[in-house]
């Protein structure tokens, strides 16, 4: 089984990913893990807290010569600015410490503030605003990227592009080649696949911040090289679309997940969303005329493209700040602001590709697991071979 967790505060000392299932001998491209979290960090609308990040994973455990030894992983990420918050957030009981914390006790409408301190019974939601941050993804991509790095040993590869930023959308599929096109260019503002749509993009940004407001939007990921079978019908919690939506849930802000065209096919009818099936001769594998489920039938993988979207609400501070109660004096006050993102939609996108990498690095794993690479390739040949001769 493959499971992760990660630790750490915003303005803590650092984040850390924690990963175990892993089969021995996956090559650890450190310079892919390290661009994958640069990649997380760009983006039109990023706030000033991206100038002062530049991510970089230590491997602590797990990884020897360059390989994985089976062992679980562990990596962590330093908080940069954690410099300017030793003082506020100090792990020992240390005398002052009180006069010297950033208090918030204006919850954000919208954020987990609320909800969190009367949970943890905190008159103060800074501890709580500090682990609900998106700051966390990193610590996600860093473990998703090793995910990747396992896919891509089987030929599979997960990326991801910006569909809507507001009330701009690309009306248009967006073609394999130019979603790994987009995502080569991390000059491109928000990892959207058509220039004029970008730009429009970039504009409905530019007016959200000089309002002082935030945006939301819809990033799609996509796995490509996938091969059917991956997850089961026979529960419901182990039907893979059931977990591609909790994963992809999970990452905060997200409201809404679709498979494929999962929200147009609501409104259509049985013969305009079901994908045909032909068999092709040359490849010995049957394909879909259309991908419209999103490479996943009954939960189970059918060798398609897997498509998976995540819908942003915007984000919750505001720099023109939205009313509130004071947990202390329950007072009507003006909501507390922290300095962030205006939009981060291209920043869910790579935090989508890990959730979706980490769940099908895990469904393969599921299907094809050894203890070491060599073992799981045996399995995975085996099954080619199954497939060749269905």
């Amino acid at each position: 089984m493959l499971r992760f967790v990660t630790a750490g505060e915003s303005h803590g000392q650092a984040l850390v990913a924690w990963i175990s299932g892993l089969p021995a001998g996956v090559p650890v491209d450190l310079d892919f893990i390290a661009r994958e979290l640069h990649r997380r960090q760009l983006g039109y609308g990023r706030g000033g807290r991206q100038r002062i990040e530049k991510d970089q994973a230590d491997i602590l455990a797990g990884v020897r010569h360059g390989k994985t030894i089976g062992a679980p992983i562990a990596l962590r990420i330093e908080n940069r600015d954690w410099k300017n918050w030793e003082k506020a957030m100090p792990v020992e009981d240390s005398e002052g410490a009180e006069d010297a914390q950033r208090r918030l006790t204006a919850p954000r409408p919208g954020h987990a503030d609320l909800p969190g301190a009367q949970k943890f019974n905190f008159h103060d939601a800074r501890y709580v605003l500090e682990r609900a941050s998106a700051r966390e993804t990193a610590a996600r991509t860093a473990a998703g990227a090793l995910a990747k790095l396992l896919l891509r040993e089987f030929g599979a590869a997960v990326l991801s592009h910006t569909v809507a930023v507001g009330h701009v959308r690309l009306e248009r599929a967006a073609s394999w080649e130019e979603i790994a096109s987009i995502c080569d260019n991390l000059d491109s503002p928000l990892r959207c696949v058509d220039p004029s749509t970008e730009a429009k993009m970039k504009a409905e940004v530019d007016h959200v911040l000089r309002a002082g407001d935030s945006v939301g939007g819809i990033f799609e990921v996509v796995a490509r090289g996938i091969p059917p079978g991956l997850g089961t019908h026979v529960q419901w919690d182990e039907k893979l679309d059931a977990k591609l939506a909790r994963a992809i849930m999970s990452i905060q802000a997200v409201k809404a997940v679709e498979i494929g065209t999962g929200v147009s096919n609501s409104g259509s009818y049985g013969s305009e969303v079901q994908d045909e099936i032909r068999y092709d001769r040359d490849r010995k594998r049957f394909v879909h005329a259309s991908n419209r489920a999103g490479g996943l039938e009954g939960g189970i993988t059918n060798g398609e493209d897997v498509v998976v979207r995540g819908y942003l609400k915007p984000i919750s501070t505001l720099r023109r700040a939205l009313l509130t109660a004071d947990l202390n004096t329950k007072e009507e006050v003006k909501a507390a602001y922290e300095r962030s993102d205006v939009c981060v939609v291209p920043a869910g996108g790579v935090a989508g590709e890990a959730m979706v990498a980490l769940t099908l690095a895990g469904a393969f794993l599921e299907k094809f697991g050894g203890d070491s690479l060599g073992e799981v390739r045996r399995n995975f040949d085996g099954y080619q071979q199954q497939l060749d001769n269905f």
